[in-house]
Order: structure tokens, then sequence, then C-alpha cells
């Protein structure tokens, strides 16, 4: 059986679960083998072709922006203590930055925001050019990105949401699956089984042998 068929399954069989009064999160997990994370540790971006969810943003800039919430140099000083800084990054899923301001915020926010795992990285977050049409497009190429930071012999991840189309779903944990093969020293050899949940339910394994 394919690969999507199998997915295909797992997901009907999810959906016959008890329903839920949220829209849960589909997620993946991808259990591996004869892999060391300590030896090789993996830290990439994969962008995804369905959107999951709108990501809330913030943007370090010279000036305001009404496309995004921004912070300015000025507004820096009102997170000098920890504290103010800490709420900051945990009103915000995504923090970008104009590139000239990067010194000045690995300063001010580094404590804070390094630990988060959300600095403004040249991967996806700086902006060299400001104006709405950079803005607007690197906002959307955040809202169809994940990012993946192994720390264990598993990489969980959030696909989807059940309100998406199962199409959609099978598309973006084809496309996820795939990047993570390409990030591993051995590929398809490092990976033992997939298993796919809904944010309430047991997972449902799938063999990828």
């Amino acid at each position: 059986m394919e690969l999507e068929e199998k997915i295909k399954k797992a997901l009907e069989e999810l959906r016959k679960e008890k329903p839920r009064k949220f829209d849960q999160t589909v997620e993946l997990i991808i259990n591996l083998q004869k892999f060391d994370h300590r030896k090789t540790p993996l830290n990439f971006f994969i962008r995804l072709p369905h959107k999951i969810k709108e990501k809330k943003i913030a943007a370090f800039l010279e000036t305001k922006n009404k496309k995004v919430d921004t912070i300015t140099p000025s507004e820096f000083k009102n997170y000098s203590e920890k504290k103010e800084a800490k709420k900051l990054v945990k009103k915000y899923d995504f923090f970008i930055s104009q590139a000239n301001l990067m010194p000045k915020i690995a300063t001010v926010f580094g404590r804070v925001l390094g630990p988060q795992g959300k600095m403004p990285s040249p991967q996806l977050g700086i902006l060299t050019i400001v104006n709405d049409k950079e803005i607007e497009e690197l906002k959307e190429k955040i809202n169809h990105t994940l990012r993946i930071k192994v720390k264990e012999a598993s990489i969980k991840m959030g696909v989807g949401k059940q309100s998406m189309k199962d199409s959609e779903l099978i598309e973006n944990i084809i496309t996820a699956y795939n990047e993570v093969l390409k990030n591993l020293p051995r590929g398809k050899e490092n990976v033992k089984n997939l298993k796919i949940k809904f944010t309430m339910t047991k997972p449902q394994k799938i063999s990828i042998r």
C-alpha cells in the first residue's frame, strides 16, 4: 500500500473518534532509529503547501508598519526588564526583524528570544528591504512554515487542523515527511515508523517498510 493510502486510512480512523469542542491539531510523529540527536543536531524549516493557521507575528523595525505589529528601537527600553520581555515573547509565535537592528535585538531580547527559539533568523525572519510587499510575503511564508528542532529520538510537529480536507492534510504530511528524510543522515534508514494523531486521540501507526 502506498504511503498516501496509509495516511488516508489513518485519518479515516482518527475521524471516527469522539468529536471535541475545538478544532484539534493534526500531529505527525516521526520516530527515529540509528540516529543520535546529540551528535547530529537537526534544526531546519519545512514549507508546507497548506497553511495551518495564522501565526501571531511581531516585527522589530525602524518605523511602525500597518501590516504587522511593530516594536521600534525607541520602545526597546520598555523591555529592559526580563519580565516585560518574557510577556512580549509569549504573546507572539514568531518574530521578524530589519537586518540592521539585529545586534541591538540580540542585546535587548536575546536572553529571552534565544531559549524560546524565537530569535529572528537569516533562514526565515530577516528583512533587508522593508516595505509592505516584503512584509506580506514574509508573513505568508512564515504561515506555511514549520521549524524542526530535533531534541530526542522522535520528531513531533503540527501539520494541520482537523477541519482541513484530508487531501490537504495528506499533502502537508507527505511534504513534511520528505523534508525530514532529506535532513536525516541516512534518510529512510533513520526512520522507525510514523504516527498520526489528533490532539486528544491515540496515535495511528503507519509502517513505511
